[in-house]
């Protein structure tokens, strides 16, 4: 992994999340929009990473998952559109593109990473890390970012015990996003996902000094056989020991 890695995944998702703010200004029906949207920015990152990185394998939420990538050193892990919901109701802005790349080495780990959020005008990378996090604890009730449309009960249950306020949101890469640039403290979820649904949101806020585990406290797992992945925690690092016992209180609540 060289540093134009970095600078390969924050470009892609820039240049990704452009053509699809373009797209989305011509307007249309909003079925046809998220679909035109997946179709167009799967096409585009994967014609770009089969030209500017040839020897690598990609996983894409859009495409077929290629057995090669279980024995292969270097894998990009995308998100064409994460937060297609989103991407069709005019006005909303969490939505992203998600670029991550995991390699072999060391044990296999995410090593580069990017969330653009085209809509608010930013990009997150490793390219330029954001951070570092605050050192303190959260001044006043703990925001904790939650899905728009499937909060699970855990998080409901955590809010309770600590008196959290949940603030929905839309995209993974979305509630990441929110979490490092100090609008929300924690993303919580428990009803399970896709590899490419964090990747680069863990990636990125990895870089940038934050927390990121399972809710049990275990290491993140990625290019695995099994794509599915059924939780996750991002935060504050001063907030993880609090936040993961709640979580064990409240899962072993009768």
């Amino acid at each position: 992994m060289s540093t134009e890695d970095h600078a390969l995944a924050r470009d892609l998702a820039a240049e990704a999340g452009r053509r699809l703010l373009e797209l989305r200004a011509r307007g249309g029906e909003p079925d046809l929009l998220r679909k035109a949207g997946d179709r167009q920015s799967h096409e585009f990152l994967t014609a770009a990473l089969a030209e500017r990185r040839p020897g690598d394998v990609v996983l894409s939420e859009e495409g077929a998952d290629d057995p090669a990538r279980l024995t292969a050193g270097r894998v990009w892990i995308v998100d064409p559109l994460d937060g297609t919901r989103e991407f069709g109701e005019p006005g909303r802005a969490d939505w992203a593109v998600h670029v991550a790349l995991w390699q072999r080495t060391g044990g296999g780990e995410l090593v580069a990473g990017a969330v653009a959020l085209p809509a608010q005008g930013q990009v997150l990378s490793t390219a330029t890390p954001a951070g570092p996090p605050p050192s303190g604890t959260a001044s006043g009730r703990v925001r904790i970012v939650v899905s728009r449309t499937r909060a699970p009960r855990l998080v409901r249950d955590i809010s309770d015990l600590i008196d959290a306020e949940l603030a929905p949101l839309g995209s993974a890469g979305a509630k990441v996003a929110a979490v490092i640039c100090g609008e929300a403290d924690a993303y919580v979820h428990a009803g399970g996902f896709y590899e490419w649904d964090t990747a680069a949101p863990v990636a990125v806020a990895r870089a940038a000094g934050y927390h990121a585990s399972r809710i049990d406290g275990s290491p993140l797992a990625y290019n695995q056989a099994n794509l599915k992945m059924p939780d996750i925690l991002v935060c504050r690092p001063a907030l993880a020991g609090t936040l993961l016992q709640a979580i064990r209180e409240v899962s072993h609540a009768p």
